[in-house]
């Protein structure tokens, strides 16, 4: 049966939606209403001011390159200066890390990471990434997103509280949550036309967008391929709050007329800026040289088995290899004077697994330890678990979690053993010859092919498919004698 409203409930009703059409608003940079009632430009400034230092400890903090720092803040600032907020104090940082990555906080807070500066084959190309995260700072999206949670979360109140019933208020703030985890399409889509409008005034070639797409597109397809995760390299974001299509910079440069207007490249200039910028890990988070991790400043080293791809994250290093086996490797603090095999027994790190067996203990390179296993059962099969804790200081330990289906662990047992006995602690004369890679320019001579060129890369599988990706050049597709092109090396 259907209960009519009461008079209370239809009042709170009214002054909720008096509340919000009330604070709708004409967005001066795309012309549309928009709600943002809950977020005054003041918050705005206030709020990225409060995040940026966060922002900077999660993402390995700003690269110090004073040069490079100072070239991409010219191109923020002149794309600000055309924006639809000249007034904001843009701040634009590089961020010292190698995913590709750029996203903005509310007060015109701007951020590329090097990985993507990397990957940018010309300045139009970084011009187009920074300005369409202008046009989510001109267009205040994150305040109109922000709003609109607040507004969900304050009717989610009133109608719990006229109805009687809290489980409303968690209804509701689930789909204000599911809301604010990413940008619309709609918003993603005015970045994109306000970013062109900003880079066609600024004089850039406006394909640029679409170029930078096509080698983010080829850059995910090889990570798919070496990584062995498969999966739709169409899907690769910027940001997981980012999807970015070509199909929709299309829409976007036909809606602001952009399809045949010639602009600038800048592409000597900008690589000529490149030249000598840090690529891959950087060294204070250790880096991977084929199949062996090795981290100069903790002065520690291992090495996994033939057929792992090994990934470097902000908190642990992981090791993809067949059958969707995987080895976890991390560092923790302990109490002084812990056993290895009481760490195992004890801590909510191995709770939070599976109950452990045979828990023995080992020397690993003169560097107590333990190990145990343990097995899991689901509906695809078996998969067995070993962990191992061996001691690095007085409190400080190293933990290897290697998991992967029950045919695999078997095979792989030996190799699997000589990952974790290649643990071992580095001397500083050992650590003075481990120096991180940097991107290199090269002007292209005769007789130079992508096969010779690609001899330069590091160490590692398909250095020819590496090399073209980094340079945009398709399947079989040779550089032009005296055309820059870019690769890697100490």
């Amino acid at each position: 049966m259907i209960r009519p409203l009461s008079r209370a409930a239809a009042l709170a009703g009214m002054a909720f939606l008096l509340l919000g059409l009330s604070a709708c608003s004409t967005n001066p940079a795309t012309g549309e209403q928009s709600f943002t009632a809950f977020m005054s430009p003041e918050d705005e400034l206030r709020v990225g001011r409060e995040q940026h230092p966060k922002i900077l400890e999660e993402f390995g903090g700003a690269y110090d390159d004073p040069r490079l720092a100072a070239y991409v803040t010219r191109i923020g600032n002149k794309l600000g200066a055309i924006s639809h907020r000249p007034d904001l104090n843009y701040t634009f940082t590089i961020l010292d890390s190698p995913i590709v990555n750029a996203f903005a906080l509310p007060g015109g807070y701007v951020y590329v990471s090097r990985g993507l500066l990397a990957l940018a084959d010309n300045e139009a190309e970084l011009a187009g990434v920074i300005g369409h995260e202008i046009g989510h700072v001109t267009a205040r999206h994150s305040a109109e997103r922000y709003s609109r949670s607040v507004l969900v979360g304050l009717g989610a109140g009133v109608i719990s509280a006229v109805i009687g019933d809290a489980g409303a208020t968690d209804l509701l703030n689930l789909g204000a949550g599911l809301y604010v985890r990413g940008y619309s399409r709609s918003q993603e889509l005015d970045a994109d036309q306000l970013g062109l409008r900003y880079m066609m005034a600024g004089d850039y070639d406006p394909n640029a967008i679409a170029s930078f797409l096509e080698r983010l597109r080829a850059r995910a397809t090889l990570d798919a391929a070496l990584n062995g995760t498969g999966g739709n390299p169409d899907g690769y974001d910027l940001l997981a709050t980012h999807p970015r299509t070509i199909d929709r910079v299309r829409q976007a440069q036909a809606a602001v007329g952009g399809l045949r207007h010639a602009g600038r490249l800048e592409r000597e200039t900008y690589l000529n800026q490149l030249d000598g910028m840090l690529y891959g890990d950087n060294p204070e988070q250790g880096f991977v040289r084929g199949r062996r991790f090795v981290h100069p400043v903790l002065r520690f080293e291992f090495v996994v088995p033939p057929d792992y791809a090994l990934i470097n994250g902000q908190t642990h290093v992981t090791a993809i290899g067949p059958d969707k086996a995987r080895i976890l490797f991390d560092t923790t603090s302990v109490p002084a004077g812990m056993s290895m095999r009481r760490y195992l027994g004890t801590s909510e790190w191995t709770r939070q697994l599976v109950p452990l067996t045979n828990l023995e203990v080992i020397s690993v390179n003169g560097m107590d330890g333990a190990t145990a296993i343990a097995r899991l059962s689901g509906s695809t099969g078996s998969r067995d678990v070993r962990v191992v804790a061996v001691r690095a200081d007085t409190t400080k330990i190293y933990r290897f979690i290697f998991v992967g289906p029950t045919h695999i662990m078997h095979r792989q047992q030996e190799e699997l053993r000589r990952t974790t006995y290649s643990l071992r602690r580095l001397d500083a004369a050992e650590t003075v010859s481990l120096k991180p890679y940097r991107l290199r320019i090269h002007r292209v001579e005769p007789g130079d092919t992508v096969g010779r060129l690609a001899q330069w890369m590091p160490e590692g599988p398909d250095s020819e498919a590496r090399f073209r990706v980094l340079n945009g050049l398709t399947l079989g597709q040779e550089p032009a004698v005296g055309q820059l092109v870019k690769y890697v090396s100490f």
